[in-house]
């Protein structure tokens, strides 16, 4: 019987532990795979139900997974090592990030995972940390809030109003704006420029603020009655 095989019992398979074996690496190698074996544990339960979280012992690779927290795919504590901790036993070199690849569980559902390769003092890959988000359930939670967020095409390059308030430091801006076009000030534009700038302020919703015809008349120098007139 194989040392796997001896310890690879329900329990552990349940609680998602597996002891590795004892005499695989230096007391300093198991110390790194303790440690990181408790950030694997606190993944899996801030991620809870979508977020498969696999600790992987590459000194071992015929029974490399060491620790599963929101067992996703199916596997089992003791099981081998995937393609990519092989890889990393082959080459030191190999990148110690593989982040957001496209991947899939055993029964079809799409992933989003990353690899994290742990390396020991001596520059050797003894661990690999992996997380597997299930995106099936989001998907479509992103459909719906993209449906949500979503504009008819005919009104997305024309906006039809403003949400925001018509504030006494807009009106100023718009009327000095209008003024220095025409290279004078508010209160020096001409009758006929005033009473135009009204009835444009007024068609584009100015009137629609609290106390917007006074201020008009203080920027513009004239009563509020001619604003009121100027609109007709």
């Amino acid at each position: 019987m194989s040392r796997a095989s001896g310890r690879n019992d329900t329990r552990h398979h349940r609680d998602g532990r597996f002891p590795g074996p004892a005499a695989s690496g230096a007391p300093e190698d198991e110390h790194l795979l303790a440690e990181a074996e408790k950030i694997a544990e606190a993944l899996g339960r801030m991620f809870p139900g979508i977020c498969e979280v696999v600790l992987h012992d590459l000194r071992d690779p015929d029974h490399a997974i060491r620790f599963i927290g929101n067992n996703l795919s199916g596997r089992q504590v003791g099981e081998s090592a995937t393609e990519l901790g092989l890889a990393r036993i082959r080459d030191p070199h190999y990148p110690g990030v593989i982040q957001n690849y496209a991947n899939r569980f055993p029964d079809g559902r799409p992933a989003k995972s990353t690899s994290i390769g742990i390396k020991n003092a001596a520059g050797q890959y003894i661990a690999a940390l992996c997380l597997n988000l299930d995106i099936s359930t989001l998907s479509p939670l992103t459909l719906t809030l993209s449906n949500l967020v979503a504009t008819d095409p005919e009104s997305r390059d024309v906006q039809l109003e403003s949400l925001r308030d018509r504030s006494r430091r807009e009106l100023r801006e718009v009327i000095e704006t209008a003024a220095a076009e025409r290279s004078t000030t508010p209160r020096a534009l001409p009758r006929e420029a005033k009473k135009e700038l009204v009835r444009r302020l007024n068609e584009d919703g100015y009137f629609d603020t609290r106390n917007a015809a006074q201020t008009i008349a203080d920027l513009l120098g004239i009563s509020r009655a001619s604003v009121y007139a100027y609109t007709k």
